[in-house]
């Protein structure tokens, strides 16, 4: 990592603009050699955590950077990455970061529940092309929600996919039809939607539509369920 990446690890919190700001991580937009850069700060692992990432299991932001790459080998979209950087003292992990070429996109896909696009079957049919094609690759991505697919419109007809938050992946030699089907099950809570993602998908995999339809459907249904019980739950005992 060159001198200039270290200065803006060491001068984070006073540098850029706040792009995201959760409870565990923070994401913010720094300029950097005439682009911007995405850089993403993981908040410390608890004590154990720490000890466990130190010296037994890599950190989130190189799992980041490692699958990004991975990614872009077999031409799946994400931002370009550009490095990490941990904060390793001698016993544990305190914070690390993950930095990528920061991507301005036309849609994410969550937005496609917020309001009426006239493309979207279109823009669904392609997204179970590129779906396929990661699948095809033994991609699972196990952070395969709405918010973690950016979408830029190359023309009229043509959209591109990109993934993001990257840490959470699985990668087989093969992947089954129940391991694709399930690993589209956070995408949409819309049946609408599945029913699109998946008729497509079927002729690329050569199920039948019914069964892809089917099986989509089931995985969809059973995790805004269990989400939906789990959200009533802290409303009941007052968690945030």
């Amino acid at each position: 990592m060159d001198k200039a990446l270290h200065d803006i690890i060491n001068n984070f919190d006073s540098l850029g603009s706040d792009f995201v700001v959760g409870k565990r991580n923070k994401i913010k937009i720094i300029p950097y050699n005439n682009m911007f850069l995405n850089v993403k700060r993981f908040k410390n692992p608890i004590f154990i955590n720490g000890i466990i990432y130190k010296f037994f299991r890599k950190s989130k932001a190189e799992r980041s950077y490692n699958n990004a790459k991975i990614l872009i080998e077999k031409g799946i979209g994400t931002p370009n990455p550009i490095g990490f950087y941990e904060n390793k003292p001698a016993f544990r992990l305190l914070d690390s970061y993950y930095i990528c070429e920061h991507l301005q996109p036309d849609y994410v896909f969550k937005d496609f529940f917020e309001k009426h696009f006239d493309d979207l079957e279109n823009i669904l049919q392609q997204f179970a092309h590129f779906c396929f094609k990661m699948h095809e690759n033994g991609i699972e991505f196990l952070d395969h929600s709405p918010g973690n697919t950016l979408i830029k419109k190359v023309n009229d007809n043509k959209y591109e996919f990109y993934l993001v938050d990257l840490n959470r992946m699985k990668f087989h030699k093969e992947m089954d039809f129940k391991t694709r089907m399930k690993n589209l099950n956070r995408i949409t809570p819309s049946e609408v939607m599945i029913k699109m993602i998946s008729f497509e998908y079927a002729k690329l995999y050569g199920k039948t539509e019914e069964e892809t339809f089917a099986l989509m459907w089931k995985y969809t249904s059973k995790f805004y369920e269990k989400s939906e019980k789990k959200s009533q739950l802290k409303k009941k005992f007052g968690i945030k």
